[in-house]
Parts: structure tokens; C-alpha cells; sequence
């Protein structure tokens, strides 16, 4: 697998991408829509929010996505969620699908479109603004990482920077390609975060394998982080393969299935590792590894109750080896086990220390300790010694600029 300088969602065949600023955020100058645009018709898969409360255009992307349309385009907005509007809202979104579709021309129709938005929850798309940014995005189309990048600054809400990602991998005498963007720093919680996400691809794929690939590859990326406990109503992960790199269709599963799927996890995974370590406030990325489990379950639930229990998160925060914190969110997880036979270690780029060895503290250096806490990213390892299932869950510490940022989110 080849790991893309600078690569996005214009790093696969026949794709092209463009951010644009058409007026809905309150700083008029930031760039708030974006789209991306197949050369020929997609096959589409995709995951949504879990939350009972869908926005319009998670609504109707899953309307799409069960009829099996196929897709040239998704138009994206940020600054305004279009969420818990109504039917005002739904028609405002099947505009700005409609919109798109006259904007690009050449015989692309509305349910071609894909939409996504994210923002404020409540207000209404300010439909002149969405109609300017459409026409202003079509035009703006092109097929460089430069472009791409623009469609990622785009969507980027409280987002400190853009997500990004693109590798490319050997299928039979073909080369494959899958590219990415994503969007999220708040309102990020397990079984699909606050976030939006595109992921091109131009293999040729089965939509069925495709769709099992992209459920698959979630669970264990875009799944298994968290930044505040917030499931958002706008969660939207696409992704589009139009077959343009000239491979053998994947039709069943095999190694070229395999390697496929291989490389979006990877993608997928590094997506949502930059979305963990770019949470509201965050000023380092916090990965917590659970193995020795009984069940692959068991070790997801205990990993994501490690990277949520604000108790550990804060102790990250302040570089405080304080070690019973993630022991008590283990214990309340729901998962049984025995304290006395876990392991408890931290690493980073600083070192590596053993805090806890069959659930009672070693004779550890809190000095070192503290300097092991002290980089960007911190990995706690917990070992149940139980069984021999693993899961991986990424998170952020909490800090004061969290409270500050969501207190006067709207204002």
C-alpha cells in the first residue's frame, strides 16, 4: 500500500473537488460549501447517525443510498446543519440538490446529487447563499490535491485543520486508489460521530461488497472514537467508486476484496484518528488499546469507556499518571474481569512506562511518567489477560477551551 502525499478526494481517477465561499457563515470570507464531482456515474455506499434525530440531508442520502441510485456529486455545506427544520428543510435540501445538478449541467440530475451539512442545529439554509455557492463551486472544478484540499477547509466547523488521506494499492494489473476527507471536532461520539466524511474511490466494485467493506471498516474507525459523548444529528460517512481505474470488478470476496478493504480501513482509521486528535480544545490525541479480552465486544466497550471517562481525560490533560482513573472506567464499563489480572502501561513518543501490573501500582517514576503524558499523542494499554481479542479507541483530553468553545458556539 502506497500512502499519497497530500492526497484527498481528488486522488483517484475521474474526480474532482472545489470549496468555495457563498456567504452562510458569519465570517462571510471562510469557506463554507464544497463539492465533489465523478467524471461518470458511482456506485454509492454509506453509514449515518444513530440518532434518532436526522437531518435533511441524512434523511434523504438514505433514501438514495436504499434505492441503489447511482452518483455523480456530493455538495456539502457548513455553518448550518438543516436540522430539526422540518419540511421546510427537506425542501430546502432537495434545492440545494437541484441547484448542483442545474449548476453542473451535462445531463446530471438531482437524485444524482448527494448532500451533507453541518452547523448549527434549527436554522434554515439560506437557499441564495447555497444557490451562489453551487454555481461558484461548479466552476471552480478540478482534479488537483490543491482542489480537494479546498473542498476539505470547506466543511470544517470549530475544525482547527482539514482531513485528509489518500493511499493506493495493486489490484490484479491495475492500480486502485482511495481518497479521502473528513470533517469533525465536536460532537464526536461513538456509532458515528459528529462528522461528515467523503471517501472516493475508482476501483471497480460491487455495490453489495462495497456497502459490507464500508460497515465493516467503520466499526473499528469512525466507531471508535470520541471527543465529547455527543452523537451529532448529522453524521454522514459516503463513499463513491466509479470504476475508473480499469481493474477486474471486485464481485466476490477474495484478495482483491481483501486488499480493498485493507486500505479504506486505513483511510477510514486515519480519518478518524485526525478527527479525535482535532476535538474541541484538544491539545493531544489519546488512544487507548484494551487486548487480553474475552470477546471483540468486551474489548470495544472497555477501550471506549476508557477514551470517554472525563476523570481520565482531564488526568491526560494534566499529565497525571493517575492510573486508577482508567482501571474505574474499565470497571463500569459493564465488562467483567478480574482487577487483579490487569496490566496497565503508557506510552509515547517520550518512552514507555508500566503503571499497573495485575491491577496494583509498580514502583514507576512519576517524574517520567509525567514526561511519557507530556507528548501529542498518548497511548494507554490495558491487558485483561483474559483472552486473546484487542480493540483500539481514540479520544482527546479535556481542557478549559472545550467549555469556552461550546458556551458560545452559536453567538
Amino acid at each position: 500500500m502506497n500512502i499519497i502525499e497530500n492526497g484527498g478526494v481528488t486522488a483517484a481517477k475521474g474526480y474532482l473537488a472545489a470549496g468555495a465561499c457563498a456567504g452562510i457563515k458569519k465570517k462571510k470570507e471562510r469557506p463554507d460549501m464544497a463539492l465533489v464531482f465523478s467524471s461518470v456515474p458511482c456506485v454509492m455506499a454509506g453509514t449515518f447517525t444513530t440518532n434518532v434525530v436526522k437531518a435533511a440531508p441524512v434523511r434523504r442520502d438514505m433514501e438514495l443510498l436504499a434505492r441503489g441510485n447511482n452518483v455523480r456529486a456530493v455538495i456539502l455545506n457548513s455553518g448550518v446543519a438543516n436540522a430539526c427544520t422540518g419540511l421546510p428543510g427537506e425542501e430546502d435540501n432537495k434545492e440545494m440538490a437541484a441547484e448542483c445538478a442545474k449548476a453542473l449541467g451535462g445531463g446530471v440530475s438531482a437524485d444524482e446529487v448527494l448532500t451533507a451539512s453541518t452547523g448549527v442545529i434549527g436554522a434554515r439554509l439560506p437557499m441564495d447563499a447555497i444557490g451562489r455557492g453551487a454555481a461558484l463551486l461548479a466552476g471552480a472544478l478540478a482534479g488537483t490535491a490543491q482542489a480537494g484540499h479546498e473542498a476539505a477547509c470547506a466543511i470544517m466547523t470549530t475544525d482547527t485543520q482539514p482531513k485528509e488521506c489518500a493511499v493506493s494499492i495493486p489490484v490484479g494489473e491495475a492500480k486502485v486508489t482511495i481518497g479521502g476527507m473528513a470533517k469533525g471536532s465536536g460532537m464526536i461520539h461513538p456509532n458515528m460521530a459528529t462528522m461528515l466524511s467523503v471517501i472516493t474511490t475508482d476501483a471497480a466494485i460491487d455495490r453489495a461488497l462495497l456497502q459490507e467493506a464500508v460497515s465493516g471498516c467503520v466499526k473499528d474507525s469512525f466507531n471508535m472514537i470520541s471527543v465529547d459523548r455527543d452523537t451529532s444529528t448529522n453524521d454522514s460517512c459516503i463513499v463513491l467508486a466509479n470504476g475508473q481505474a480499469g481493474n477486474a470488478p471486485i464481485t466476490e470476496k477474495g484478495a482483491d476484496y481483501e486488499e480493498f478493504r485493507k486500505a479504506l480501513a486505513f483511510v477510514m482509521t486515519t480519518l478518524a484518528k485526525k478527527m479525535a486528535a482535532d476535538g474541541e480544545g484538544a491539545s493531544k490525541l489519546f488512544e487507548a488499546v484494551v487486548k487480553g479480552a474475552r470477546t471483540k465486544e468486551e474489548a470495544v466497550i472497555a477501550a471506549k469507556s476508557i477514551i470517554t471517562s472525563n476523570l481520565v481525560k482531564t488526568a491526560v490533560y494534566g499529565n497525571d499518571a493517575n492510573w486508577g482513573r482508567i482501571l474505574c472506567a474499565m470497571g463500569y464499563s459493564g465488562v467483567e474481569f478480574d482487577p487483579y489480572q490487569v496490566d496497565l502501561t503508557i506510552r509515547s513518543a517520550a518512552g514507555e512506562v508500566q503503571l499497573v501490573k495485575n491491577g496494583m501500582a509498580t514502583d514507576y517514576s512519576e517524574e517520567f511518567a509525567t514526561k511519557v503524558l507530556s507528548a501529542d499523542e498518548v497511548t494507554a494499554i490495558a491487558d485483561m489477560k483474559q483472552g486473546d481479542c484487542e480493540a483500539t479507541a481514540w479520544g482527546c483530553d479535556l481542557t478549559y477551551d472545550y467549555v469556552k468553545i461550546n458556551a458560545d458556539y452559536r453567538s
